[in-house]
């Protein structure tokens, strides 16, 4: 498995060689951490082909999304995800949906830092100043920090999926890594870590409310906590550009084109369960959202990228209803229904 990482990433020593050791198929995973590969190594090209007496076992993948989740380094754990998703699509791992995974304590994996507080304690500043956009751009770290975890989380704890369920949500943690690594690579240059700044944990928390309903779990974080990035993305970028700061806002432009793929995931998956369950879509939506106590939705909305991550024309007219006379404002850079 060959993983390319930026020359700004840290690169974990383990991603040089990435081996397995599992004592116990498919209940305990560990992931070796050598610079040079050991004598019992085998190359995911050979995976198929053990030599003679010897047993040939390939990495659990959802095993290590949990292990992955919960490692509290956020460059090593970027790297994992990427990792494991290189690993899903070169063939030499295995997502059995049979599996059935105890809950460890003290999820996700973080560091001590940054500091958790109330949304509310969490102050606003201008963007024209290189403080502001710092504290900008660690908000945003941070976002895609948990986003990191909340697909890790999909991965693991959900039985019984069809197998694209998890090659999915892998991509999701994977391109939610690669935006961590490029905006804490531009919080460096503005003098900045992560960690640097306080930070909320709302993504997180609905995490935990869904923790047993994966259907409520694709209606309300992809479809909604997400879909808010869709959202808040284009005047964020244009108070960027306005400052001047064009490289922070070709990230965002970056992460907007992931983030619709990422939602129309959500979206797929969340109809899926609903075809299944013979589930009216949008009354469930409805039924879920009032049930977890998800947070009310704003515009503007940006009604292009949310079609294009599959929002139907009956929710598109909904939100348009919602929004009210200030959807029109919105739409005139953000697209408009049909």
């Amino acid at each position: 498995m060959v993983v390319t990482l930026r020359p700004r990433e840290a690169v974990p020593r383990w991603l040089n060689h990435v081996f397995v050791a599992i004592p116990n198929f498919f209940t305990d995973s560990h992931l070796m951490i050598s610079s040079v590969p050991p004598a019992s190594f085998v190359p995911p090209s050979s995976v198929d082909e053990p030599a003679p007496g010897s047993i040939s076992r390939p990495l659990c993948a959802r095993s290590a999304a949990l292990a992955a989740l919960r490692e509290a380094d956020p460059v090593t754990k970027a790297a994992a995800a990427r990792a494991l998703y290189a690993a899903v699509i070169d063939g030499s791992t295995l997502c059995p949906a049979e599996l059935e995974l105890d809950e460890p304590p003290e999820l996700p994996g973080r560091p001590a830092r940054p500091e958790l507080v109330e949304p509310r304690k969490l102050g606003r500043r201008s963007m024209q100043s290189p403080q502001g956009r710092a504290v900008l751009l660690h908000a945003l770290a941070h976002i895609e920090f948990n986003a990191i975890n909340l697909a890790l989380d999909a991965v693991w704890r959900f039985a019984g999926m069809p197998a694209a369920f998890y090659t999915d949500w892998l991509k999701v943690a994977a391109e939610e890594a690669y935006h961590f690594s490029l905006l804490t690579a531009r919080l460096a240059e503005y003098g900045h870590a992560y960690g640097d700044f306080p930070a909320h944990d709302g993504l997180w928390d609905m995490c935990e409310r869904t923790r047993g309903d994966v259907l409520a779990r694709m209606a309300l974080v992809p479809r909604t906590l997400e879909a808010r990035g869709l959202d808040a993305s284009p005047p964020i970028r244009a108070r960027l550009q306005q400052a001047g700061d064009h490289a922070s806002a070709s990230i965002l432009d970056v992460i907007l084109r992931d983030e619709i793929g990422h939602v129309l995931i959500g979206n797929r998956w969340f109809r899926y369960l609903c075809d299944k369950g013979g589930l009216d879509p949008h009354a469930t939506y409805t039924r879920l959202a009032e049930q977890y106590h998800a947070p009310k939705l704003r515009g503007p909305f940006n009604f292009e990228a949310r079609r294009d991550a599959g929002f139907d024309d009956t929710e598109l007219a909904d939100l348009t209803a919602l929004a009210g006379s200030d959807a029109g404002g919105a739409q005139t850079d953000q697209g408009t229904p049909d």
